[in-house]
């Protein structure tokens, strides 16, 4: 929240000094502090300002000014008005400065932050005061977000009828063009984006009374010459080469201007303090006059350098500071071009940005006038409007997402991320033995039945064996007994502690046949091979273990890596236990099953106990952990070291047998694929880490908690779009969301194993912004 300052100068002048109250508090709100000072005498003060501007009018400057005594001296130069002006800063810091008025300079230190928005308002009537460039006080340009307004000590807020405009409606008067070029200032206006301008070009008295009357007015705009008269109370503007008109001659038109919701008066020409103060008492709530004779180039610039902040979004306080900074490039030609610009503000109205002048401005029904001046109503029927366009959206995605329209969509967003997580070490707990398409070809002499013999299965279990695995994985289907010779090998696998085989489930639901498990193996030690595929083929989820049809060949509850990791786990001294709940727990890990509607997964077969696979990219997929290939085993190639106490896993990588799956993974923009018995280790490790090294499982929200994470996208896209309504402004919203949303949600996945919902909180906030702007270009003017 920005700050608001009120310095108020009380009666007295240079002659007597100036009593002084500092007022701070918040915007909107009553001040919080207040603190009494006062300013010395000083004639000097205004004497040096006089000498400044005695030398400043005398330059052979190209300026706007009409009305002003013609000098009959030689004319200045540049040096002397830089020389003039540096001795008067010096001066009036020095003022500033006196010990009567530090306590004010120290509350102001000790109550404001440098990160402030700060609007400070200098109160007073006192016309030598108001001619003074404040924005020189030293204190000022500590604050980058400050700018110091005049204002009036009598005020009162104007009873503004609220109006509805698509477009910021200006009403731009192109005065007596005489000696200067208003062309300019006429093409600054219509680069404007959102404005409906209309331009009186030199016109007539009556035209600027009639216009001011029939239509409402936010923006009222001057360009020409103008200047202030004697007795410093009042202004005039040249209208054309024979008519001038002062404030007081559009008093009425001008009343009811603001009655009607103007909000802003720009004077792009010379000496118009006196304007300012002949336009206060009218309760105009900004307005923005030259101080000196402005030339040509300053004043185009100043009006681009501001109309650009303004309409960009900044607050007129902080353009008016941007502009008047920007015009001290041009002061090598045009010296103290930067004290020009003087902004004047009526306390009682609280200054809109250009956003909030091109749109709807809610109003009391009862009164048609602004509810409060903090516009405490207009937020609350803004917000309420936002609120509910948010629920709405909120609850069209969520319906869509739990049909299913959304679930491709989330899954391949998903995948990225899989893609996105860093590489992790390989998991040496575990080593495979790989039977590769030359092993397959080395063994046709023994003609096996499938991709191992029973003769270098013999040799190899035989190998394993003496050297203390763990567990022993056999991913390789042996739906047939051993050949009656290798009586042996039947031994060997019936004796077996180590060893686990595999049979396959059927699935009546698909009319998918099981295959029978190896007649030779002790029912307690098999495992089924099943795997959960998507509707696109992939392996994104991780089986534990079913219920079996009673009809089928294979009759085994767990999956061969919940065998395998029981095993290794049983040597750690962990064991599988199961919480009152009927949730499977090893050690201080819970598992939690999914179900038909879990994080993207809309209306899935759930049954059995399914976690997401958390697969272990280490660099790659295939290099989950050691391996060797049976050929290599078979010629003693195999280091014991490399098998006492780790997981044994035999399958084949030979692509004559097409055990391969696919995964989430990609390669050259294609599905990486992956052989069975490299799926079954990334499933392995993913339950070893798990509980022995607390490596997380993938999990997601629940269904309130997602819902209520794509409501506060949704939320946030209907106030952005809500306040920032230019198109450049929206693409970047959503361009800078989507980052967001992905950054977060990749975080949120490796560190803490979250799968959160990002592509209906991307949906939720596009489709609040269109909603926002839908329905506030739809909306017809009403009263």
């Amino acid at each position: 929240m920005g700050k608001l300052v009120v310095l108020k100068l009380g009666e007295g002048d240079l002659a007597r000094g100036f009593p002084v109250t500092l007022q701070i508090g918040d915007e909107h709100t009553r001040p919080s502090v207040e603190i009494a000072g006062k300013l010395p005498p000083n004639l000097e003060i205004i004497r040096h300002y006089h000498r400044w501007q005695s030398i400043y009018r005398n330059l052979k400057l190209a300026s706007r000014p009409i009305g002003l005594p013609k000098s009959t001296i030689a004319a200045n130069t540049l040096e002397e008005c830089q020389q003039a002006s540096d001795n008067f800063q010096m001066h009036f810091n020095n003022w500033l400065s006196a010990d009567s008025f530090r306590p004010i300079r120290e509350k102001f230190l000790e109550k404001l932050s440098l990160e402030d928005k700060i609007r400070i308002l200098l109160q007073t009537n006192d016309f030598p005061l108001q001619q003074l460039p404040w924005h020189l006080w030293d204190l000022l340009e500590r604050y980058p977000r400050a700018e110091i307004a005049l204002s009036s000590p009598v005020y009162e807020q104007a009873n503004e009828i609220a109006q509805i405009a698509e477009k910021v409606k200006i009403l731009a008067i192109l005065g007596n063009s005489q000696g200067i070029d208003t062309k300019t200032d006429r093409a600054i206006l219509e680069s404007l984006p959102n404005a409906d301008i209309t331009f009186l070009v030199e016109p007539e008295r009556g035209e600027i009374n009639d216009r001011l009357w029939e239509q409402h007015w936010q923006i009222l705009f001057f360009a020409g010459h103008s200047s202030t008269q004697e007795l410093q109370d009042t202004g005039k503007i040249y209208l054309n080469q024979t008519d001038s008109l002062t404030i007081t001659q559009l008093k009425y038109a001008l009343k009811k201007a603001v009655a009607r919701g103007l909000q802003l008066a720009i004077f792009n020409s010379c000496d118009g303090l006196g304007l300012a103060r002949e336009l206060a008492p009218l309760q105009i709530p900004q307005i923005i006059v030259m101080r000196e004779p402005v030339p040509d180039r300053v004043a185009h610039q100043f009006l681009k350098y501001f109309l650009s902040a303004f309409s960009e979004g900044h607050s007129s306080y902080l353009a008016v500071r941007e502009a008047r900074e920007r015009l001290q490039g041009l002061e090598d030609r045009y010296p103290c071009a930067s004290w020009l610009p003087v902004l004047s503000q009526n306390p009682a109205e609280v200054p809109l940005t250009w956003g909030e002048l091109c749109r709807e401005t809610p109003f009391d029904s009862q009164t048609s006038v602004k509810a409060t001046p903090s516009h405490q109503k207009i937020k609350l029927l803004s917000f309420s409007v936002m609120l509910l366009i948010s629920m709405l959206i909120t609850g069209l995605v969520m319906g869509a997402r739990y049909f299913g329209f959304l679930q491709s969509l989330e899954l391949k967003a998903f995948d990225r991320l899989l893609q996105l997580r860093p590489s992790e070490k390989p998991d040496s707990r575990l080593l495979i033995v790989a039977v590769t398409e030359e092993d397959v070809r080395s063994q046709q002499s023994e003609k096996p039945r499938g991709s191992l013999s029973d003769k270098s299965l013999a040799r190899l279990l035989a190998e394993l064996e003496q050297y203390q695995a763990a567990a022993i994985g056999l991913d390789i289907y042996r739906d047939y007994p051993v050949d009656e010779k290798n009586f042996e090998l039947a031994k060997l696998m019936h004796d077996s502690n180590t060893l686990v085989g595999v049979c396959k489930v059927s699935n009546p639901h698909t009319g998918r046949a099981g295959i029978v498990p190896p007649p030779e193996i002790n029912p307690d030690n098999l495992g089924f091979s099943n795997i959960l595929l998507d509707t696109d083929n992939v392996v994104r989820r991780h089986y534990l273990a079913l219920t079996p049809p009673l009809a089928s060949p294979c009759g085994v509850a767990y999956s061969l890596s919940v065998q395998l990791a029981l095993r290794y786990l049983y040597r750690q001294g962990i064991e599988l236990r199961f919480t009152p709940e009927g949730a499977w727990q090893l050690g201080k890990l819970t598992f939690k099953p999914i179900e038909a509607n879990y994080g993207g997964y809309q209306g899935i077969d759930a049954l059995g106990h399914q976690i997401l696979l958390n697969y272990r990219a280490a660099p790659t997929l295939e290099a989950i952990a050691p391996q060797i290939s049976l050929g290599d085993v078979l010629a003693g190639k195999l280091n014991a070291a490399a098998i006492e106490d780790r997981i044994i896993l035999i399958g084949t990588t030979a692509e004559s047998f097409r055990d391969y799956s696919l995964t989430p993974y990609t390669d050259n923009g294609n599905r990486q694929v992956i052989p069975g018995v490299l799926l079954q280790a990334q499933m392995v490790s993913q339950l070893i880490s798990a509980a022995v090294d607390g490596r997380p499982l993938l999990q997601s929200w629940s269904l309130g908690v997602e819902t209520l994470w794509v409501w506060c996208w949704s939320l946030l896209g209907s106030i952005l779009a809500w306040y920032l309504r230019r198109p450049k402004y929206l693409l970047l919203i959503v361009g800078s969301g989507l980052l967001v949303l992905s950054g977060t949600s990749l975080v949120a996945l490796v560190v803490f194993a979250w799968w959160i919902p990002l592509v209906p909180a991307f949906l939720a906030l596009l489709g609040n912004i269109i909603g926002i702007e839908v329905f506030c270009s739809t909306r017809h003017p009403q009263k």
